[in-house]
């Protein structure tokens, strides 16, 4: 044990006289004047002798210096105090004017980046619960319609109910499935089940359950080699590419194509683009964060799938981004066919 540390340890057991005080000036103030008045004394037991007028007028001289320096140092805490009290009424907006460079300043630097990430924290949880409820709502009041109308006997309970209470059924499934991959994501959860399997049956599978959509949009799928195969986690791939297709089927127009090509040399390259808008070049990162909606996507959106996807890819090693090229939205995923992840990492 160092001499520094040895001599942290003998403080901690020390008393705190100070604690009753309530305020940080003041108890500076009576630190100076303790000390000064230690001082004192101490040069009277040696001298025997100590000028009385001068003594009090430089021990009130030091209390009001004190005082008037301390009211800066202290003007971050109590701020800090203000700021934690409005953050318990749900108002982050409050922030700590950090410019000292001693502990002081640094503590008000943490505290404004807390108030900050705890600012985004709540504005994602009003946006999740709304994007939730608005999406729950749909299919929920649209298969409530169609058990009503067989129930009253306006409609029969024929194929083409059936397969418009299914399709609602589905998309109350999607929807709970990215909610549990959210919460893979904030948990830090990376699992995944590797094997090997051919690229094309996976793709024509995918495009077959987008097919059934009622948005009218044509799928084409393309894979070179066409018996290419790969090792990777086939669930979490396979929902790489419905996030991609239902994205590019949201921002197409209706009856547009959407394209599928996949390249698997080194890295299976997977492109999904589209006849829609495009996106800006400026907005291209910011579609793969959360709860970011197009403005012209159809049919709702959690704005959770394109996040999902980059976290799968994540997982592989890969890599995904909106890419030039055609006169829509291009979307490539790199994913290495060999992979460099465990397929079961340790969680610690």
């Amino acid at each position: 044990m160092t001499a520094r540390s040895a001599f942290t340890a003998v403080l901690e057991f020390l008393p705190r006289p100070l604690d009753p005080v309530r305020s940080i000036k003041l108890k500076l103030g009576i630190l100076l004047v303790a000390s000064g008045a230690t001082g004192l004394s101490y040069f009277w037991w040696q001298m025997k002798w100590l000028p009385v007028g001068t003594t009090i007028g430089a021990l009130t001289a030091a209390l009001f210096t004190s005082q008037v320096l301390a009211h800066g140092m202290t003007r971050p805490l109590r701020e800090m105090t203000t700021a934690a009290r409005a953050m318990r009424r749900g108002d982050y907006s409050r922030r700590v004017r950090a410019t000292a460079r001693d502990e002081v300043g640094e503590l008000a630097g943490a505290f404004n980046q807390m108030a900050a990430d705890l600012a985004a924290a709540d504005r994602q949880r009003r946006e999740l619960i709304a994007n939730v409820s608005h999406e729950l709502r749909t299919p929920i009041t649209a298969l409530q319609n169609v058990l009503e109308n067989v129930v009253d006997g306006v409609a029969q309970p024929d194929g083409t109910t059936m397969r418009t209470a299914l399709a609602q059924t589905e998309r109350l499934g999607r929807l709970v499935t990215e909610l549990l991959d959210l919460s893979r994501i904030d948990a830090g959860a990376h699992r995944l089940e590797l094997a090997e399997f051919p690229v094309g049956p996976l793709l024509d599978e995918v495009v077959a359950e987008a097919s059934v959509t009622d948005r009218g949009v044509r799928f084409t799928v393309d894979v070179q080699p066409p018996t290419a195969t790969i090792t990777a986690d086939r669930a979490r791939l396979h929902q790489v590419v419905v996030n991609l297709l239902d994205n590019a089927a949201r921002h197409g127009p209706a009856g547009g194509e959407v394209r599928l090509a996949a390249r698997v040399g080194t890295n299976l390259v997977l492109e999904v683009s589209d006849d829609g808008p495009g996106i800006a070049p400026e907005d291209r990162e910011r579609v793969f964060e959360r709860f970011t909606r197009g403005e012209r996507a159809g049919g709702g959106g959690t704005g959770l799938g394109l996040n999902i996807a980059r976290w799968v890819v994540d997982l592989h090693g890969g890599t995904i981004a909106v890419v030039d090229g055609g006169p829509g939205c291009r979307i490539r995923a790199t994913v290495p066919v060999t992979p460099r992840v465990p397929a079961t990492p340790d969680p610690g």
